[in-house]
């Protein structure tokens, strides 16, 4: 009984942890878009793993959870940094010129490149109810990129880059994820990052490429990039310890939420409001979602047998 109570107690901390990232996490997005043109986006993307790296290298320090890593896994810490260097920079590009809801509703067709990644990778199984759900999911990403495309051109496939990126580092993530702890992971990420990423930003210094180009901040561009670090890294922390608390096919659900505190904080920082193919595309991708979740958690029925 004690048992239970201690799993239920855990499986409620991980979903807590997974509402208050889909709350808190669209502040990131806020912040980026805040920042505009004042910086470079890639020089946003370097600072947020300079903070990353400051915060957690000291914890993992004092609770032991550093190792020596091997060439091996030196070179996935490296290939998950530029897929997420790849992802931060083309969705804080995005940013700059959609709304936040639909930046963050294109994106959410994610999990479903994850699923199709896991069945080529991992070889895991995806059912009938995968590839529909994959199908309805992709046709509201349409639904959203669409319009945005005529209004933006082609900044409204930068989400769609965002989401295969991602797909593909959530996938070396979990090839990893059994092996090292959480807050370890983060850390050589983040070094990984700044490994290749400081090397581009020096040489691209006063080239006049603008997403790579860094840009002396001045004070109030400076705090928002600090904020903005220290907003990504909590971000990230709470996701990987509710990811460890709780089943993945329960917690998944509750990221749709960041759709709400993204047009939210669209509304009244920007007074961004989603338009109705926008409401029609997030319904979609929801829905399909929900319908993968569904049939991962519904019990599978006993096969009875005779003698």
């Amino acid at each position: 009984m004690a048992g239970q109570e201690s799993d239920r107690a855990r499986t409620g901390l991980g979903l807590g942890l997974m509402v208050a990232f889909a709350l808190f996490a669209p502040l990131m997005d806020a912040l980026a878009k805040l920042i505009g043109e004042s910086a470079a986006v890639g020089q946003i993307a370097a600072v947020r793993f300079v903070a990353q790296s400051v915060l957690l290298f000291p914890l993992a320090i004092v609770f032991g959870w550093l190792h020596r890593p091997d060439r091996h896994e030196m070179g996935l810490h490296l290939a998950r940094a530029v897929l997420l260097l790849v992802a931060t920079s083309f969705f804080f590009t995005a940013l700059r010129f959609m709304p936040m809801a639909d930046t963050i509703s294109i994106f959410f067709v994610g999990p479903f490149f994850v699923l199709l990644l896991g069945r080529l990778f991992l070889g895991e199984t995806v059912n009938a109810r995968g590839y529909i759900a994959c199908a309805v999911g992709f046709s509201g990403a349409l639904f959203i990129i669409q319009p945005s495309f005529a209004t933006v051109g082609p900044a409204a496939l930068f989400p769609l880059v965002t989401a295969v990126t991602f797909a593909i580092y959530l996938v070396l993530t979990r090839q990893m994820a059994t092996r090292m702890h959480p807050i370890t992971m983060q850390v050589y990420t983040g070094f990984a990052a700044l490994v290749l990423a400081v090397p581009v930003l020096w040489a691209f210094d006063g080239s006049g490429v603008a997403p790579l180009d860094p840009i002396w901040p001045d004070a109030d561009t400076l705090i928002l990039l600090l904020i903005l670090g220290v907003v990504a890294t909590i971000s990230h922390v709470m996701i990987s310890f509710a990811l460890s608390m709780a089943p993945a096919s329960l917690v998944a659900p509750v990221q749709y939420l960041e759709i709400v505190s993204a047009t939210a904080l669209g509304f009244f920082i920007f007074g961004d409001l989603p338009g109705p193919w926008t409401y029609l595309g997030v319904a979609l991708i929801v829905s399909a979602g929900l319908y993968v979740v569904a049939g991962e958690t519904k019990p599978r029925r006993r096969r009875v047998t005779g003698r």
